[in-house]
């Protein structure tokens, strides 16, 4: 008996191989088709017609599945280019440094529903308010070593941050913020968007949108000071 168990089971290995290497042998039979099994996940078995269309079925219940995801993207971005686009529009409209830095804090705040924005402005204005949100660096970059790699990269980042960098950027806001996204706005300063949501910026996210509105608000804040 266990030379014959030995035998069959060779003879299934190469019956395997020669269907391996004969892909087409089944349509040119296709008689065999129609009288072959395939198991299934339940433990079940089926023809090799029904395993195929249930194959077909599943493969195009993940490309719909794709599809839903791909349009439900689509919406969001368009969503988000709406609102760079209103950000753009508020800003060309800013007429001087105070208008434009309180412009960008209201339109982050209402149109991308954020929690706490900081800008940090290199330099010293002596006619912008005194406030939570904005800080001024008469030093310049030179002032923030911790965000010295940040700023020669000149690239947003997003993600969770060291606690010193929470605190230099929210102040005593820094415990609640557990996810940032942060711009360099070009010889300007700094912005920071920060939420209690550990998910909401993550190191593997776009950043399409966050240069966007980080060039954005460099050519305003350029344009505001030129004007001054």
């Amino acid at each position: 008996m266990t030379a014959t168990l030995l035998d069959d089971a060779t003879q299934a290995r190469v019956v395997a191989a020669y269907l391996k290497r004969h892909p087409e042998f089944l349509s040119e039979y296709p008689e065999l088709a129609a009288k072959l099994t395939m198991p299934r996940p339940e433990g079940a078995v089926a023809s090799l017609a029904v395993y195929q269309l249930q194959s077909l079925r599943d493969k195009n219940a993940e490309l719909e599945r794709q599809l839903a995801e791909l349009v439900a993207i689509a919406a969001e971005n368009e969503k988000l280019m709406e609102r760079v686009h209103a950000l753009t529009v508020a800003l060309l409209r800013a007429n001087t440094m105070e208008v434009t830095v309180r412009t960008v804090i209201a339109r982050l705040s209402a149109d991308f529903h954020t929690e706490q924005v900081r800008l940090l402005l290199f330099g010293d204005e002596p006619q912008l308010p005194r406030t939570d949100w904005m800080q001024q660096i008469p030093e310049g970059a030179s002032a923030l070593p911790e965000f010295s790699e940040f700023l020669h990269k000149n690239e947003p980042v997003s993600g969770r941050l060291a606690s010193e960098k929470l605190v230099r950027l929210f102040g005593v806001d820094a415990p609640q913020i557990h996810s940032v996204a942060m711009m360099r706005l070009g010889d300007c300063g700094i912005l920071a968007i920060g939420s209690a949501d550990p998910d909401r910026f993550q190191p593997g996210m776009g950043t399409l949108f966050l240069k966007m509105i980080s060039a954005t608000i460099t050519a305003a804040l350029a344009r505001s000071r030129d004007i001054s």
